[in-house]
């Protein structure tokens, strides 16, 4: 998270407002892989146990950090065509894989047998116009693509990854996020300014709130759904949302602020709590 300088922030529960329908997003998507009995197995490389469970978070966040350096290095030398053309490759990537699985699971909840070559031209339509929308000059088009990519891709791993690698994941990515913003990528990204960057971030008023951060949080309340059921989402959904707002606060203080740690941490402690109840 972090704020725009040329105004004063002070936190108000308004600024959760994109962070629920976010998290809004990934619920729905997330009751449709279970009213489809969707199962496209685990996405992560190493078999659920503690210690792989620590390689699985250990090569998901070392991509992820690749990835913000190699982004920073575009950025800083004014590479911006490639910059644009590696935003536009991933949101092509991430909306025609997502596309492609709601759109089949919404064919099987209404029993309609699809054939391939049309789940594959919904698909790469609804790549096209992602990518298009995101490189918009209509900021609203820009932002509302950002929730949905969110909330879709948060569900999407909230179903694909196992519960102790979500675990090992989310809170590694909670360390690193600290790391970043402060001491790495990410802060050096931001304090140049996100103009450059479309479709990293949500913009709301003075406010820029990461498409990370989103996918995180939908990631976490998508796999409490579907894993442990409506209970545990219901208070996980509390916890982030208590969260960000904690992490609003401490954003008044400061021009920027990592997103995921408070937020996550109340999160899984109150899922786990749903449990106990």
């Amino acid at each position: 998270m972090n704020e725009r300088k040329e105004q004063l922030f002070r936190a108000s529960p308004i600024y959760l407002i994109p962070i629920a329908v976010s998290i809004l997003v990934g619920i729905l998507c997330s009751l449709l892989f279970i009213a489809a009995n969707v199962n496209v197995g685990y996405i992560t490389i190493m078999p659920e146990s503690p210690s792989g469970s620590a390689w699985n978070a250990i090569y998901f966040v070392a991509l992820i950090a690749v990835g913000a350096y190699f982004m920073y290095f575009l950025l800083k030398r004014k590479i911006r065509f490639g910059i644009r053309l590696l935003i536009g490759i991933a949101i092509s990537i991430v909306t025609f894989t997502l596309s492609f699985l709601y759109f089949e699971s919404i064919f099987v909840i209404v029993g309609f047998e699809a054939k391939l070559w049309l789940l594959l031209v919904i698909s790469i339509g609804m790549a096209a116009i992602a990518t298009y929308f995101t490189f918009s000059e209509v900021r609203a088009a820009r932002e509302i693509t950002v929730l949905l990519i969110g909330g879709g891709l948060g569900a999407f791993l909230g179903l694909t990854v196992p519960t102790l690698s979500a675990i090992f994941i989310l809170l590694l990515l909670a360390v690193y996020d600290v790391v970043a913003v402060f001491y790495g990528p990410v802060g050096k990204i931001a304090s140049h300014g996100l103009e450059d960057l479309p479709g990293i971030a949500f913009s709301f008023k003075d406010v820029h709130v990461g498409l990370g951060d989103l996918t995180f949080y939908s990631m976490l309340i998508s796999h409490a759904l579907i894993y442990f059921g409506g209970k545990a989402c219901a208070f996980s959904v509390v916890g982030v949302l208590l969260g960000s707002f904690l992490a609003f606060k401490l954003l008044e203080k400061k021009g920027m602020f990592p997103g995921l740690p408070i937020p996550i941490v109340l999160g899984l402690a109150l899922m786990f709590l749903s449990k106990l109840i």
